[in-house]
């Protein structure tokens, strides 16, 4: 189902030629675990944007999109994917100068171009999953294929590790 909205993400989600679903949600809702809970997601079937910095001269960034049933491995495949002796999560700032989007609202669509995306290889196991909308007032709901469609992403074995 395509709304009748138009923006960068919505247009780059319908460029890949795969479906997806808006699902709407209240903006003090729209963080991954209170998300779920409210509106029955699993976090097995929720996935996170996120961008990482290289501390590098010059920094260097991707955005990631990892299980919300795993965690990132910043310190281990990012930076070395980077090639850099430092890496992290970048700051709330820095995530919004980089994408236009706030925190909880972080989406693989619509990401700006040469910004890489590297996609934890388990979320393709998922039947469909939900992502950021670009906005806290909205997820989207997509086959993993969408996703791998999307320019500049990569899946990548083991980016994450199973949280706990």
């Amino acid at each position: 189902m395509v709304p009748a909205m138009s923006d960068e993400v919505l247009e780059a989600a319908a460029a890949t030629g795969q479906p997806y679903e808006v699902v709407p949600c209240d903006p003090e809702l729209a963080d991954t675990a209170a998300f779920c809970e409210t509106y029955g997601y699993g976090l097995d079937q929720s996935a996170n944007a996120i961008v990482v910095v290289g501390k590098s001269e010059p920094r260097v960034y991707a955005a990631c999109l990892v299980l919300a049933t795993t965690r990132l491995d910043v310190n281990g495949v990012v930076r070395k994917r980077f090639g850099v002796k430092k890496a992290s999560f970048a700051s709330a700032d820095e995530t919004a100068a980089m994408t236009g989007m706030q925190i909880g609202g972080v989406t693989p669509f619509g990401l700006p171009a040469g910004l890489p995306l590297w996609i934890d290889a388990r979320i393709m196991d998922v039947p469909d999953v939900i992502v950021g909308g670009g906005s806290r007032d909205r997820k989207l709901l997509v086959p993993p294929s969408a996703l791998a469609a999307l320019p500049g992403a990569e899946v990548i074995e083991d980016l994450a590790k199973p949280a706990g």
